[in-house]
């Protein structure tokens, strides 16, 4: 049964015209458990940037370094996770034990202190993430009738990012009771991990990919996976993601910039989750009726903007703002839209393995963006860095939208 916005249940290809559709409550579930996950890694994402340069005093170089690790150590498993998801149809242990490790490293980070021990920290942390990304989005595109799958990522990507807002917020309240509270902050962010964990393993339905026993299942096929049109897919999002650099990068050179004191950085993290909280499901509604593909490929003209915006030297408030709202847009129209693609391009038994290419290619080319701009930076200094990233990234919009925008375009033989 289905507990809000529909009409059809889960596993439908479609829905009457006129007729809302629900989202069902693995969607719900699955979305609670990333909220209260998100306050956890969240708390700790904002303070991370100023905690590795300002404490640990770590230059430009080595933090690009860490937060491209930060970016893409989750590919070296994402792939492994999908196809673990679809070859034992159990997608919600596969999804536990990634939960389950990236809350054991949350305890970690209470006793590293050098670069080598939070780089390791950090690696595992992202690997956690890599292996419950795709078995986890898998479980929200079986639910889901195809043509609103838009609007069930962004229902999921809308309660994951209330907790987005709540960690930084909640990190900010302790530093600013607590000075250099960073270790407050970690406690704090470890029982916020074992909730969302305890949830995950109480309450979310062991939901099979595939239904029925194992030897009725359709067999797994890599060269499922390699259908031309994802794999089209997965060459315009590499492309798009290689110009795309770490948030902390952004909010770095807005402080650099001025008009705000670092007490106040980690709110910069709140801001961006509050636009994205605010874009998501129209957005995601916007994607189910004019093509997520589109939506997808134009949504990188925002984070051309925003690299602008954070470029210009310029003090106060709105110029801050600005780049904040820019980027959660940017965000919203991106981050679960990449999902729906894929899921809607990959055949029913590679689901989550198609998910997890889609996520890999982003998460390794971000890794090499963030580690290069970080290079970039240190070289011709923020402001140049960006405006030469933006720069780049808008040829690479307009050519991609002109060249993979046919991926709306329904497939011979599949809704």
């Amino acid at each position: 049964m289905y507990i809000s916005i529909g009409d059809r249940p889960p596993g439908a290809r479609g829905a009457a015209p006129g007729r809302r559709v629900k989202v069902a409550p693995v969607v719900v579930s699955l979305g609670l458990v990333s909220l209260l996950t998100d306050i956890s890694s969240e708390s700790v994402a904002a303070i991370l940037p100023l905690y590795l340069t300002t404490v640990l005093g770590l230059s430009p170089v080595a933090y690009g370094f860490l937060d491209g690790l930060y970016q893409g150590a989750s590919a070296l498993v994402r792939i492994a996770s999908g196809w673990a998801a679809d070859r034992g149809g159990h997608p919600k242990w596969v999804a536990f034990l990634g939960y389950g490790l990236s809350a054991v490293t949350k305890l970690g980070l209470l006793v590293a202190s050098g670069f080598a021990a939070v780089t390791a920290v950090v690696a595992v942390d992202r690997v956690g993430k890599g292996i419950r990304t795709a078995p986890r989005d898998a479980m929200i595109a079986a639910s889901t009738p195809p043509s609103h799958l838009g609007r069930a990522f962004a229902v999921h990507r809308t309660l994951d990012t209330v907790g987005a807002v709540m960690g930084p917020f909640i990190a900010f309240a302790i530093l600013w009771a607590v000075p250099d509270g960073y270790t407050t902050v970690m406690i704090v962010s470890f029982a916020f991990a074992l909730v969302g964990l305890a949830l995950l393993g109480l309450l979310v339905p062991d939901e099979r990919l595939q239904p029925g026993p194992a030897a009725e299942r359709a067999p797994f096929r890599w060269r499922e996976v390699c259908d031309p049109r994802l794999t089209k897919l997965l060459l315009a999002a590499g492309g798009l993601g290689l110009l795309t650099v770490g948030d902390g990068f952004i909010y770095l050179a807005l402080l650099d910039r001025g008009g705000f004191a670092a007490t106040w950085f980690a709110l910069l993290y709140v801001g961006t989750n509050l636009a994205y909280l605010a874009f998501a499901v129209p957005l995601g509604r916007l994607a189910d009726r004019v093509g997520r593909a589109r939506v997808l490929i134009a949504g990188h003209g925002a984070l051309v903007l925003t690299y602008a915006c954070a470029a210009l030297p310029l003090g106060g408030v709105v110029v801050v703002i600005v780049p904040l709202l820019l980027l959660g847009a940017f965000y919203a129209a991106t981050d679960g839209v990449l999902a729906a693609v894929a899921g809607r391009l990959a055949a029913p038994e590679v689901r989550a393995s198609g998910i997890a290419c889609a996520q890999t290619v982003v998460a390794v080319v971000r890794l090499v963006a963030s580690t290069g701009f970080g290079v970039l930076w240190f070289t011709i200094g923020p402001q140049r860095a960006l405006l030469t990233v933006a720069a780049l990234l808008l040829v690479v919009v307009v050519a991609t939208y002109a060249w993979a925008k046919d991926l709306d375009e329904p497939e011979p033989g599949r809704a």
